[in-house]
């Protein structure tokens, strides 16, 4: 059985957003453990325990993964893409948080089985509530399968 554990996966390259991100989830205390990823491949190393996350145990699922959409190396699509079709990661849940507002990339992202899409804002103070009602809800109203 898979286990999805507490951490948040975090997949931003922007360190103002990132900084930004991690404040927030500290200030609610909803960033506890929360794992950093600048970039595409990174993100699915961590998922997929390769390369510098070999020695993590495969089961251990991030609660939620926060995925930016313009990633370096691997974009955040293909990231949605290769979760959803892996039945070990298929139901772990991914919300992209992404200053794209492109409607293209909503309709992809749904299509792809994103839960959640969120345009970032760009006022501090929105940022700040929309990561407190994220992590409110995935992390601690969300009801997980995997979760006892």
């Amino acid at each position: 059985m898979l286990d999805i554990g507490d951490e948040i996966l975090l997949v931003e390259d922007n360190p103002s957003d990132l900084e930004l991100a991690q404040r927030a989830l500290r200030e609610y205390n909803l960033g506890t453990k929360v794992q950093i990823a600048r970039d595409g491949e990174e993100a699915l190393d961590f998922i997929f325990c390769r390369e510098q996350f070999a020695g993590k145990r495969p089961g251990q699922l991030p609660r939620v993964i926060l995925l930016d959409l313009k990633l370096p190396l691997i974009d955040g699509m293909e990231v949605l893409r290769q979760v959803r079709a892996d039945p070990r990661t298929h139901h772990v849940p991914v919300v992209v948080l992404t200053a794209s507002n492109e409607e293209r990339d909503v309709a992809e992202s749904y299509a792809l089985g994103v839960n959640s899409y969120i345009t970032k804002p760009v006022d501090f103070d929105q940022f700040r509530e929309a990561m407190r009602v994220i992590g409110t809800y995935w992390l601690v109203l969300n009801r997980s399968p995997c979760r006892t």
